[in-house]
C-alpha cells in the first residue's frame, strides 16, 4: 500500500518537523546512500510569490538531512516566461546552495538525448512526432521532487506529477498543455524507467489558492507532505485541498494505468490525521491560461499552429510577461505579499 507522510509545523520547528517527515516514508530505504540524488526544484515563478515556488525553509530542511549521506544537485528548468537563474536569487535559495557548498544546475546548460520509453506514451508522441529528448544526466539517477500545494488553471491542483513535467521536458514544453493530463502520466512513466527511486517532499506551509500556478492567494496552513508514490501524494494534497482527488483528470488517469494510487482510501497517511481537513481551495483560471486553452483545446484551435508554432508566439511570450511581471504583480501581487509578510511564515522568509 502507498505510503504518505503528512506533519504539522511551525517556522520555529519547521527544520526538525522535516527531517522527521523524511523519517516517517523511511527517505533512507527510498533513496540508495553514497549514491547521487537529484534534487528537482520547483520554479513556476522567476519572481517570489508566496506558495508559488520551492520555499527557501523547504529547500534548506531537506538539505539539511540529505547532505549528511548523499552527493546532491540542485536543478531547475526554465520555461518561455521563466529564467532559474533570476528565480534562485528571487526565491532566496543561492545562500542556502552556499551554506550548503552546492552548486545550482540549469538543465539548459547540460546535455539532453533522444528517448525512445519503453512504455506507451500516445499523448507525447502526437504532441512531439518526432520524438522527445530528455536530460541525459537523468537516466539511473535518484530524484528528489520539491513541489508545493497548490492549484493549477490547467490540471486543477498541481504537485509532484506536474513538477517532472518541468525536468523531462525543454523549453517548448507548453506545446503539451493541449494534453496536459495525459501527458503527466506518461512522464511517469518515463520516471518509472529512468530514476531509480523517486520521492517527493511538498510544502503546504503556504499553500496557493485560486488562479495558480502564480496569479494566487497565498494561504498558511501549515503542512509538510513526503512519499515515494508521486500519484498518492498528489492525491492526499488534493483532498487537503477540498477536491475529489479521482474527480481531477490526471490522477484518476495515473491511478487507472497503474503509475501511482490516487484513490485516497487505498493510501495509508501516517503522521497527523487529515481525515476533516478540507481548505474548501477553487481552482481558477488567469486570463494567461484561458486564452491558452482557447487556443489550443477549444473554439479557437484552429489557429493553434499559427499562434503557438511561428515567430507568432512572441507575442502571447510577451503578453504573459507584462500581465504577470508588470501588471498584476506590481498591483494584486505586492499587496498579497505585504498581507503575507505579516504572517509567521513571512517572517521565517525575511529570515532567509
Amino acid at each position: 500500500m502507498s505510503k504518505v507522510a503528512v506533519l504539522k509545523t511551525r517556522p520555529e520547528t519547521v527544520i526538525q518537523d522535516y527531517k522527521t517527515l523524511l523519517e516517517l516514508v523511511k527517505y533512507d530505504k527510498i533513496l540508495e546512500k553514497k549514491k547521487e540524488v537529484l534534487l528537482k526544484l520547483n520554479l513556476s515563478w522567476s519572481l517570489y510569490f508566496p506558495s508559488c515556488s520551492t520555499q527557501p525553509w523547504q529547500l534548506d530542511s531537506v538539505l539539511d538531512v540529505l547532505t549528511k549521506d548523499y552527493k546532491v544537485l540542485p536543478v531547475e528548468n526554465k520555461t518561455v516566461v521563466t529564467d532559474p537563474q533570476k528565480g534562485i536569487e528571487k526565491n532566496k535559495w543561492l545562500s542556502i546552495f552556499k551554506k550548503y557548498d552546492l552548486t545550482f544546475c540549469s538543465l539548459t546548460d547540460v546535455p539532453w538525448v533522444k528517448y525512445n520509453p519503453t512504455h506507451k506514451t500516445p499523448a507525447l508522441d502526437e504532441i512531439f512526432p518526432d520524438g522527445f529528448e530528455i536530460p541525459e544526466m537523468f537516466k539511473g539517477k535518484q530524484i528528489v521532487h520539491l513541489p508545493t500545494v497548490k492549484t493549477h488553471g490547467h490540471t486543477v491542483t498541481t504537485g509532484a506529477m506536474k513538477n517532472a513535467f518541468g525536468g523531462l521536458l525543454k523549453e517548448h514544453r507548453h506545446h503539451a498543455h493541449k494534453l496536459i493530463h495525459e501527458v503527466l502520466v506518461d512522464l511517469m512513466k518515463i520516471q518509472k524507467e529512468i530514476h531509480p527511486s523517486v520521492c517527493a517532499v511538498m510544502d503546504g506551509t503556504v499553500c496557493g489558492d485560486g488562479a495558480g500556478p502564480r496569479t494566487m492567494v497565498p494561504k498558511c496552513k501549515g503542512l509538510i507532505l513526503a512519499s515515494d508514490d508521486q500519484v498518492a501524494i498528489d492525491a492526499v494534497a488534493a483532498k487537503l485541498m477540498g477536491f475529489d482527488p479521482l474527480s481531477i483528470h490526471y490522477i484518476r488517469k495515473a491511478h487507472e494505468e497503474h503509475v501511482g494510487t490516487g484513490d485516497v482510501d487505498n493510501i495509508e497517511i501516517i503522521g497527523e490525521d487529515i481525515s476533516d481537513i478540507n481548505f474548501r481551495f477553487q481552482s481558477r483560471k488567469s486570463p494567461v491560461i484561458f486564452w491558452d486553452q482557447m487556443f489550443r483545446q477549444k473554439k479557437l484551435s484552429f489557429l493553434e499552429k499559427v499562434i503557438f508554432h511561428t515567430p507568432l508566439f512572441k507575442i502571447p511570450i510577451l503578453l504573459s510577461k507584462i500581465y504577470h511581471d508588470y501588471i498584476w504583480y506590481t498591483t494584486v501581487g505586492r499587496k498579497r505579499i505585504k498581507d503575507f509578510s505579516k504572517t509567521e511564515w513571512g517572517k521565517l522568509f525575511e529570515e532567509y
